[in-house]
């Protein structure tokens, strides 16, 4: 009995597996024979690797366009990457990108918060009112350091307005919008948790989105500065289009740098987020809805510094060029920039002293000022004290030529005393009387140097007898006004007292009259 195979399988049984070799090369049938003629080595090449940096998280995003300064250091194996931290440390250096719930207030929103995740600290990034929805940012505890600059960052909304009357055009309404764009002037809100004080801030730009005739209301979207009231806003609008008009609905869609696209999390996403990682001990979710404080810091200017010297700008030092590793291109004097480390976390905010151009083109030098400090102290060891002449102080302490304060003492030796300035120590007694003339105080005026001109000698010499004077006077005015009550009292003791319990008396009717009343 003859059995059908139909055409389909007999192909698919005769099809050899072909593996295709590179362009201009003829199919080899067999992998191991390609493997046996193919020619696999690296060859020489005058292209340089480079990394792709663009795909890097946060702070170290593109760091190989920053401006080098030096590629040497010696890597420490301390800190981590902000996305590689400990669950404990990786809560208390975040933030959350909250949609706020209307209703609630702000500051309940935080307090919530603060109670479900079980951290000492939390702050937000500007109040909402309680009817306002949209993005609250959320700092956690070493996050909240971050809230001031926050705060000040620019805001953009979405909101729903009525106008009390129709309109001849939409076209009207959206020129109404652009009039009252630029420096606005503002007074809050009757109900408002801040003084009603005429203020002046800045609408940077706005559009209409749309616009009902039939109801007289309409969908505007603006950018503005922060502490801008939109609620104000919509009644300028009214008043420029001669109709009136109030605010029915508010949500904020951007807060600084953070959008509503930014992986924005709810309440309930919170709550659910901790109960996993407390009951399951799962905290991917944890993970996914608190975010790295670097991630508020993208926008700023960055310098990488080296490890030894994080730990001293940490305790306050001065960031000098010789801990800069790289650098940005636009870096502008009192500008305010981020000082990060080699793994990418924030140390520190600073306003920067040197611009980009000076930094290329120095050695040395203070290169910005610490504004606030981020990381916390001794996440990476001290490295200071470790020069030669700290050495050999501590080496002297230790073998007793100085004393436990690194003071000399009987001991010690000349040559030590000679070349060692102490700059702690205070200046010593210029003058007999135990005090020299740059101690505290003000400086005197030396009348004998010929290069200050005897006018104004003269002038000051005058001005501090005028003030001794003043001094006399009204130490006499207040001994006198003492005597003269003296007396009074001495004289009219006895009246006072009476006076005294005739006040009280009327007192004690007026009270008992109110409570009979």
């Amino acid at each position: 009995m003859e059995v059908d195979i139909p055409s389909e399988v007999i192909k698919k049984e005769k099809k050899k597996k072909k593996v295709k070799q590179e362009p201009g090369t003829e199919e080899i049938e067999n992998l191991g024979e390609l493997q046996r003629t193919g020619d696999f080595q690296l060859k020489p090449s005058e292209a340089i690797a480079r990394l792709d940096t663009s795909k890097w998280p946060l702070l170290l995003k593109n760091f190989d366009r920053l401006n080098v300064r030096t590629n040497h250091y010696t890597p420490l194996p301390f800190g981590s990457s902000p996305l590689n931290r400990k669950i404990k440390d990786y809560v208390t250096a975040g933030f959350i990108n909250l949609d706020k719930p209307s209703n609630p207030s702000s500051h309940e929103v935080v307090a919530w918060i603060k109670r479900i995740l079980k951290v000492d600290k939390t702050g937000h990034s500007g109040t909402l009112d309680p009817k306002v929805t949209g993005c609250l940012i959320v700092c956690i505890d070493r996050a909240t350091r971050l809230v001031k600059s926050q705060q000040s960052a620019g805001k953009e909304y979405v909101a729903v307005f009525k106008l009390h009357s129709g309109v001849e055009k939409v076209a009207k309404v959206t020129q109404g919008l652009e009039k009252l764009r630029g420096a606005l002037f503002q007074r809050p809100p009757l109900i408002s948790a801040v003084k009603r004080q005429l203020r002046v801030r800045t609408v940077y730009d706005s559009k209409l989105l749309d616009y009902d005739d039939k109801r007289n209301m309409g969908v505007f979207w603006v950018s503005c500065e922060a502490g801008s009231y939109i609620r104000t806003m919509c009644v300028h609008l009214g008043l420029v289009l001669g109709v009136g008009g109030q605010m029915l609905e508010l949500r904020r869609v951007r807060s600084g740098i953070q959008s509503e696209k930014d992986g924005m999390v709810t309440m309930h996403d919170v709550l659910d987020a901790q109960y996993l990682y407390e009951n399951h001990k799962d905290e991917t979710m944890l993970r996914r809805v608190i975010k790295p404080l670097e991630g508020l810091l993208v926008g700023h200017k960055r310098i990488i510094m080296k490890d030894s010297s994080v730990n001293a700008v940490c305790y306050g030092a001065k960031i000098l060029l010789p801990g800069v590793l790289r650098y940005e291109d636009g870096i502008e004097l009192d500008q305010e920039i981020v000082i990060v480390t080699t793994k990418g976390e924030a140390i520190a905010l600073a306003i920067a002293l040197m611009t980009t151009a000076t930094m290329a083109g120095c050695d040395h030098g203070v290169v910005a000022k610490i504004k606030r400090v981020i990381m916390e102290r001794d996440t990476y060891p001290r490295k200071w004290g470790l020069g030669p002449k700290a050495s050999m102080k501590k080496q002297l302490i230790a073998s007793g030529k100085l004393d436990k304060y690194g003071k000399p003492n009987e001991n010690t030796p000349k040559d030590w005393l000679n070349s060692y300035t102490d700059y702690n120590r205070s200046v010593a007694p210029a003058n007999g009387k135990g005090t020299d003339d740059f101690g505290g105080g003000k400086r005197k005026l030396s009348v004998g140097d010929p290069s200050m001109d005897t006018s104004a000698v003269s002038a000051a010499g005058e001005g501090e007898e005028h003030k001794k004077k003043k001094k006399k006077d009204k130490k006499d005015y207040e001994a006198g006004d003492e005597t003269m009550e003296g007396k009074e009292d001495a004289g009219d003791g006895e009246g006072n007292g009476e006076s005294k319990k005739e006040k009280k008396k009327k007192k004690k009717d007026k009270k008992d009259r109110a409570e009979a009343e």
